[in-house]
């Protein structure tokens, strides 16, 4: 008998509401037999059904749902799900060879799988116990409905340690080379697959790349936080006058200068390597100015425990950018943490830029891009904060 659990009394309501998590301690009987990683049924308190999903008693999320129906998570569901979530990124024009997130875990029904797009290569990640155990099905049903000539797992990710995994990286699946050349709003960009960032790129970004020229031409810009430069890149080709990538990894500034190279930039684009808040001060200390600064800081906050700290690195951070953008210049700050929400995020803003003495407008506000849509019913998907400034 395959396992059964009932929840308390009034906890259905969020997930009857299209929330995928059911917590431990939501949770007032579970009886049955079989392993962690095994299919679950989830029912109310009087009994009515709920769905289905993976279970892993190492984890605080206990049941991870993605079946609402009958259905068996076989080859032929997996396709079903995985051509509709990708169907969906091909109706709004996303294409293989710029790159995209093809599957979104929750968003998409599957809680726990990452798929993203990189030309006739896949790169996914495996985040929960169940999805991990059923990964031959689920690279059967990739292969399916993408005929790619390689798949990758980057599963070095850390939440897979709070379901029992082991943070690995491999090759699923037919010829991979790590390194590949996408070509995102009409510039090249060297991904490496094995080593970069997330899955190899920040695709989550690929708008508010674009978004950024409007307030790039003629710009001496400062890219901060740089990575491999795709926003150095959509500035450069915008008709910024100068850009400086601001990075603490040599390595990555290595690619800024390899993508800058393909797109012809070599000229207009140059490197420093440092810890951006030393870089911020150093700046203000000699009396640097920029027409335009770009904060897009790695996630400072990993849990809500963390929300105080980070909001004071953030706080610290935009002050310092603030300070050192020209009159009639514009900053651009993210925060790529749900923990933190747009209001603590804005309110964050306000703060720093009283504290600065400038006066600034809210120009724009974004979020992620579409193929990386949120669950309405999980909040936890709404991640990615973008805010234009204008600072006077």
């Amino acid at each position: 008998m395959p396992y059964r659990v009932v929840l308390k009394k009034n906890e259905e309501k969020r997930i009857a509401e299209g929330h995928p998590w059911v917590y431990a301690n939501e949770v007032l009987s579970i009886t049955g037999e079989g392993k962690n990683g095994d299919v679950a049924e989830v029912f109310s308190c009087d009994g009515n059904y709920i769905g289905k999903g993976y279970i892993n008693h190492l984890s605080k999320i206990l049941v991870r749902i993605f079946i609402r129906g009958d259905e068996c998570p076989d080859v032929d569901f997996y396709v079903k799900k995985i051509s509709h979530a990708n169907a969906q990124r091909e109706k709004l024009g996303f294409t293989a060879e710029a790159g995209y997130r093809a599957v979104f875990g929750e968003s998409d029904g599957l809680p726990g799988l990452i798929v993203d797009r990189y030309g006739d290569l896949l790169c996914v990640q495996l985040l929960t116990l169940g999805v991990d155990k059923n990964r031959d099905i689920i690279v059967e049903a990739l292969k399916r409905v993408f005929s790619p000539r390689g798949i990758y797992a980057r599963n070095d990710v850390a939440v897979r340690e709070k379901e029992g995994l082991k943070l690995t990286k491999e090759v699923l699946y037919g010829d991979f080379t790590p390194v590949t050349t996408i070509t995102e709003n009409g510039l090249k960009m060297r991904v490496d697959l094995e080593n970069g960032q997330k899955t190899g790129y920040f695709l989550d970004q690929k708008e508010n790349r674009l978004a950024v020229r409007r307030y790039a031409k003629g710009a001496t810009v400062l890219d901060c936080f740089s990575n491999v430069g795709g926003f150095s890149m959509n500035a450069a080709y915008a008709g910024a006058s100068e850009v400086t990538a601001v990075d603490i990894s040599e390595r990555a500034l290595d690619e800024v200068r390899q993508n800058a190279s393909l797109n012809g930039f070599d000229a207009k684009v140059k490197t420093v390597c440092g810890d951006v808040f030393e870089v911020l001060k150093n700046c203000r200390k000699e009396g640097k100015n920029f027409d335009l600064v770009i904060l897009d800081p790695p996630a400072f906050c990993k849990s809500y425990s963390d929300v105080k700290n980070a909001l004071r690195g953030y706080k610290d951070v935009n002050f310092s950018g603030l300070k050192i953008v020209k009159p009639g210049g514009f900053l651009v700050s993210f925060s790529c943490s749900h923990f933190v929400s747009f209001g603590m995020f804005e309110d964050m803003l306000r703060e720093a830029a009283a504290q600065s003495g400038r006066t600034v407008r809210v120009v724009e506000t974004r979020t992620q891009a579409p193929d990386h849509a949120s669950l309405l019913a999980g909040d936890e998907s709404t991640y990615l904060k973008f805010f234009v400034l204008a600072v006077d």
